[in-house]
């Protein structure tokens, strides 16, 4: 799934404390890494559906990446995707605070429903008129559109850390056109490795489709090593 960098607009939805402490709650028992975190280097192996290519990776901000791997001629799309995961890795990871994030902007309740996925969080002014479903103090839905598309988000299986956060192990994505047709489906597994208090990125398989079959990526990082 690539980046998209929202183009924020103005809106005169006012906030409703209730939903905005609601969302703020969860947010605040997501992992992140701490404000001090240094940054990482390690190893990347990257497995594409059988073909396994090797490089490294330096990360101290989603601002300051670089990551290495050399790739034959006419993979630069391979490239870029696998840039674009890390990058996304490291977005969802990346410290910041509520103010810096959703609670920067305007949150309102959805429909009261019954909805298995739980309460339905409104944000208005991101730009990508997204909404949330909490449910247990945690984030379980997610969807966004850009001008491309439309997706949503299904938050299905977290670990809780030594700090008792919430850490995201298993999601589905489903891409739809603006039509409301269902474009593609992801599925993302994550197995975090908690080295020196922290919690970096250890393996991540992505199972998606291409050309009618299904493709199996694994992205692991080994040899860990903390920024100075």
């Amino acid at each position: 799934m690539a980046l998209y960098e929202k183009k924020e607009e103005k809106t005169e939805v006012k906030d409703d404390p209730a939903a905005k402490a609601l969302l703020r709650q969860a947010f605040e028992k997501t992992s992140r890494w701490k404000k001090d975190f240094p940054g990482f280097s390690a190893t990347l192996i990257f497995n594409d559906n059988g073909t396994v290519y090797k490089g490294d990776v330096r990360i101290k901000s989603r601002s300051d990446m670089t990551v290495n791997m050399e790739l034959p001629p006419g993979k630069e799309a391979l490239k870029k995707s696998i840039d674009e995961e890390i990058g996304m890795i490291v977005s969802h990871r990346a410290w910041r605070t509520f103010e810096e994030a959703d609670g920067k902007h305007s949150v309102t309740f959805g429909a009261t429903d019954a909805h298995p996925m739980g309460r339905e969080i409104l944000i208005h002014g991101d730009g990508m008129s997204s909404s949330y479903r909490l449910k247990d103090d945690r984030i379980r839905q997610i969807s966004r559109t850009t001008p491309r598309m439309r997706f949503t988000i299904n938050i299905e299986d977290v670990m809780t850390t030594d700090d008792g956060k919430a850490l995201t192990t298993q999601y589905v994505v489903f891409y739809f056109s603006g039509d409301g047709k269902l474009n593609d489906v992801d599925s993302f597994t994550e197995k975090p490795c908690l080295f020196e208090g922290n919690y970096l990125p250890g393996i991540r398989r992505t199972i998606t489709v291409d050309n009618g079959a299904a493709v199996v990526r694994i992205l692991e990082f080994k040899n860990h090593k903390l920024l100075s």
